[in-house]
């Protein structure tokens, strides 16, 4: 007998299987019987579960019985603020973003704000990000043509560039057909950014025709931005990166537009193909900035509203860690500031897992980086005490470098070095509790979990440097600002949570170099980490005390109690972080709202008002970075009033010498010395160091960029630290062909009536190191130059050069010298010595004692020259 459901005609099988069950057969005796809907017993009578917390309880094959604290917290703050559009969700490093991230995405389908997509920086986390949802049970897949994620049964994921690019199948804005996403979530939204900028960015390579017109075009007038570089660039050399003037880009534009134009078809050009629909309607307004390694085109903030699936999604949700830079979000996705000035977070800061942090440079400036190097590969095979024999388990040992050259410097102890495209089968390998060794991951500082055994030891071996012309100018322009610290301090903290991924975790960590170790004692720089962070500093630095001066064999104590779960050392450690809470507030400054507003308006075709809005935001800004955005504003004022652009232009130069020169070049000020040394240098020293130890790798870093790096990219870099060194030293110090397009590369007042001009040849590439003939003929400029502005009478031309002996055809100016390899050495002695001596009970605050360590250092300023060069030499016949 067949039983049928009671007013439906079908039997139980039937329905069961309209409701997609599958039967399960009962039996009683030999005879079956009813097959059972047991699926059918999930389905709600009512209304989806929306609170994302009622989803995951309701998960039945859910890897956890609950939530984690933090997780439970944010869910029900998004929860309650869920109608907002921009919603910035943070947690520390390790708190179980993706998580909170899927179940809001869930919720959002649940309540019919759908489609949704979650967006990660790489395609390395898509399958990390899937394989979480299916643990949780969450329907999730990679196809964003697929019905599910369009009918909203299934949470796409994908790559934060597959939604944001020209090319995207979601469709441009005017588009007949786009595919509209009711939920966007951004994970590690700050990597994601960074993935997503190039989108926005035309990249035109060397020998493109483009690129070609570009520099036969603007050639005469980067010329005259910079007679060096400038004629680098059009001789076919290298040399740094240079903004075409935007009243030159105006005016002639189109010349270099419409050949790319004629490319951006072909797709195997990456830096067109993809671009150009999102760039082409904007290119008046775009920064052009060109080097020898091509020319980038890029609009002051992206245009973000060419791509309707994410401008227009009614909910977009932004997971990132406790960084201090949120304006980025509204910036270069147009968040809403208000929004994003509130963020979600959990009620304590304490679910960061346990860190050791320690700088070896910085407890000790003289330890030499390849022996820390060595103690990590010790330490990855269980040589705790570096005897050659271990004594403890092994460990993993995970390294982040910027670039493959800065991993050559691991080739001695590396077991592997790995990039993004390549590292998940050793990474799976890690986090399945193998044994692998030191693993260097190159410019993978985010968007790798490296949980429990995975990674014990952390070594952060530099930060990433801009690559492209746009942020290498930027870079150049804004050192040492507040907004420089705080990109390097984020990518720091994000390098240091690659190791921890719960409250349970733990990792040592160990920052390399002296750029790295300078952020942990300079309180400019301790600012900008998150709070957990800053307290795990905080106790590290106290540990830290206690070994300074120590060499090595202090750190290893310091890491083998720590590996060890010393009692007390944990003790010590929980109560440091016991109590922090996040910052309730979001780091959104008032520059980043009214650069996006002045976009827009600009995009909106009032370029004026845009001026007028970015101008009314830079009031208390510092010199540097007020400079820097005044050429914004003037970017946009040109195109109501060219004359008062150039005006801004002036402004800005006098705040920031690395903007753009104005059409009227500035005028040109004698390098006269200070009248008290040593007072000029008590001045310096005291705005920039807290305490002795910053000031020995603030000097330890500058001494390391003034350099001989033939063929490298370093010129720059000896430039800014001659100037550097000149004002820690208390002498007035300037850059006259950086700052005035004219002179030498450098000039020292070394009295009231005397200087000198200095010329770097620090990076020449030519197998004979005689000095040649255009070498000294631009040193004698340099004496011209000084006398045509009105300088001392007294000139010394200097030359920076490895060699004193000069070619047969070089005529130096009368009274030249030559700073040569082993006089810069001995300089670079006398300078450390003399940071050290001042370091000792803070004397770099006392005159008398600045001028007694000046004079015992032989760094007076009138004879600081004569110390540390030679007379140039004529070749023995």
């Amino acid at each position: 007998m067949v039983q049928r459901t009671e007013g439906t005609g079908l039997s139980m099988r039937d329905a069961a299987a309209r409701m997609g069950a599958r039967p399960h057969t009962v039996t009683t005796g030999s005879e079956p019987r009813v097959p059972l809907d047991l699926r059918a017993l999930k389905q709600s009578e009512g209304k989806p579960l929306i609170e994302p917390r009622d989803i995951f309880a309701g998960l039945g094959g859910r890897p956890w019985t609950r939530l984690r604290v933090e997780q439970d917290q944010v869910l029900k703050a998004w929860f309650s603020r869920r109608t907002e559009r921009d919603l910035v969700i943070k947690q520390n490093t390790g708190g179980g973003k993706t998580v909170v991230g899927l179940l809001a995405a869930q919720s959002s389908l649940n309540e019919r704000v759908g489609p949704a997509a979650y967006l990660v920086p790489d395609t390395y986390l898509v399958k990390q990000v899937i394989d979480e949802a299916h643990q949780l049970g969450l329907a999730v897949t990679d196809d964003p043509h697929s019905n599910q994620f369009r009918s909203g049964t299934a949470i796409l994921v994908c790559t934060f560039e597959k939604v944001v690019n020209g090319r995207s199948t979601f469709g441009l804005a005017g588009d007949p057909y786009v595919t509209r996403i009711g939920t966007v979530v951004v994970d590690d939204a700050h990597a994601a950014l960074i993935a997503g900028r190039k989108q926005f960015t035309l990249s035109i390579p060397p020998g493109h025709p483009a690129y070609d017109k570009a520099v036969s075009v603007f050639g005469p007038e980067l010329k005259r931005q910079s007679p060096r570089h400038g004629g680098a660039l059009v001789e076919g050399d290298r040399c740094a990166p240079l903004r075409i003037p935007f009243w030159s880009w105006a005016e002639k534009y189109e010349r270099v537009t419409t050949l790319i134009a004629a490319s951006a078809e072909d797709d195997t050009a990456k830096g067109v193909f993809f671009s150009w629909p999102l760039l082409a309607d904007h290119l008046r307004l775009a920064v052009a900035a060109i080097s020898d390694r091509g020319l980038q085109l890029r609009t002051p903030c992206p245009p973000i509203e060419q791509i309707p699936a994410f401008h227009l999604a009614t909910r977009r949700i932004y997971l990132t860690a406790t960084l201090a830079d949120d304006g980025i979000l509204v910036t270069e996705l147009g968040a809403d500031a208000g929004s994003v000035r509130t963020p979600i977070t959990p009620e304590r800061a304490s679910d960061l897992g346990d860190r050791l942090i320690l700088a070896p440079a910085a407890l000790n400036p003289r330890v030499i980086d390849d022996t820390v190097r060595a103690l990590a590969r010790q330490f990855s095979r269980g040589d705790r005490d570096g005897d050659g024999h271990p004594e403890a388990d092994p460990v993993n040992v995970v390294v982040l470098v910027p670039s493959d050259r800065a991993a050559d410097a691991w080739d001695d102890h590396a077991d592997h070095v790995l990039h993004v495209q390549d590292m998940k089968p050793v990474v799976d390998k890690m986090v399945d509790g193998e044994h692998v060794g030191v693993v260097v991951l190159v410019n993978k500082y985010d968007g790798v979990d490296l949980p429990g055994d995975a990674c014990r030891l952390l070594v952060v071996d530099g930060v990433p440097t801009p690559l492209d012309p746009g942020e290498q100018r930027e870079a150049g322009a804004l050192a040492g600002s507040q907004s420089m610290r705080t990109r390097k301090v984020q990518r720091i903290e994000q390098g240091m949570g690659r190791g921890i991924r719960d409250a349970e975790d733990y990792c040592a960590v160990l920052l390399l170099g002296k750029q790295l170790a300078l952020s942990l004692v300079a309180q400019a720089d301790l600012d900008h980490f998150s709070p957990a962070t800053r307290a795990q500093i905080g106790f590290s630095q106290r540990l830290a005390g206690m070994i300074e001066g120590e060499g090595l064999d202090a750190v290893r104590e310091a890491l083998n109690l720590f590996l060890n779960r010393d009692e007390d050392l944990k003790d010590a450690s929980s109560q440091a972080t016991a109590g922090v809470a996040y910052d309730p507030d979001g780091h959104v400054t008032a520059v980043a709202e009214a650069r996006r507003q002045a976009w827009e308006q600009a995009a909106a075709a009032d370029p004026g008002r845009a001026a007028t809005t970015l101008r009314n935001a830079l009031d208390g800004l510092e010199d540097l970075e007020k400079g820097w955005r005044l050429e914004e504003v003037a970017t946009y004022q040109h195109e109501v009033d060219p004359t008062g652009a150039q005006g801004a232009i002036k402004a800005a130069k006098r705040l920031n010498t690395n903007v753009l020169m104005p059409v009227q070049a500035v005028s040109a000020r004698p390098v006269r010395g200070h009248q008290q040394q040593a007072q000029a240098t008590v001045d310096f020293l005291t705005v920039s160091y807290e305490n002795g130890t910053a000031l020995q790798l603030g000097v330890d870093q500058l001494l390391d960029d003034l350099a001989f790096r033939p063929g490298d990219d370093n010129v720059e870099a000896a430039e800014a630290a001659l100037k550097l060194l000149g004002l820690h030293l208390g002498i007035r110090a300037t850059r006259p062909e950086k700052e005035l397009s004219a002179g030498p590369d450098g000039c020292w007042g070394l009295g009231p009536e005397r200087n000198a001009v200095i010329e770097l040849k620090t990076g020449t590439t030519r197998a004979d190191t005689a000095i040649i003939k255009s070498e000294t003929d631009q040193l004698s400029g340099a004496v011209s130059w000084n006398t045509d502005v009105g300088g001392p009478l007294q000139c010394v031309p200097v030359m920076i050069a490895s060699d004193a002996t000069l070619h047969p055809k070089a005529s130096p100016p009368a009274g030249t010298r030559i700073i040569t390899l082993e006089t810069l050495e001995s300089l670079k002695t006398h300078v450390r010595a003399f940071a050290a001596d001042l370091a000792v009970h803070s004397k770099w605050h006392r005159p008398d004692a600045v001028a007694q360590a000046l004079r015992d250092h032989q760094l007076v300023a009138d004879k600081i020259i004569e110390h540390h060069s030679v007379k140039p030499q004529r070749p023995r016949a």
